[in-house]
């Protein structure tokens, strides 16, 4: 497996989340929107100059800001 940030992780790929790079309160705010370690990921799109990254968890559609989806850490099974 290998590891990547959620900016890096191209538009319709899907990926398991392996962590976050950041405190007790930027993990807590991700868990409130479903994004936790160890659940599947699909990227919907692109950030656009610092535009926010679309993502679907569960069946849910979320738009994470730019800064925040290059702290959190995907795998991905493709080498």
């Amino acid at each position: 497996m290998r590891q990547l940030t959620l900016i890096q992780l191209k538009r319709g790929k899907k990926a398991r989340i392996a962590g976050f790079n950041g405190g007790q309160g930027f993990i807590s705010k991700l868990n409130s929107l479903g994004i936790i370690k160890g659940k599947e990921i699909i990227k919907i799109s692109d950030s656009f100059i610092g535009g926010p990254v679309t993502v679907q968890v569960n069946n849910n559609k979320i738009a994470i800001g730019s800064g925040m989806a290059s702290r959190i850490i995907v795998e991905v099974d493709e080498p």
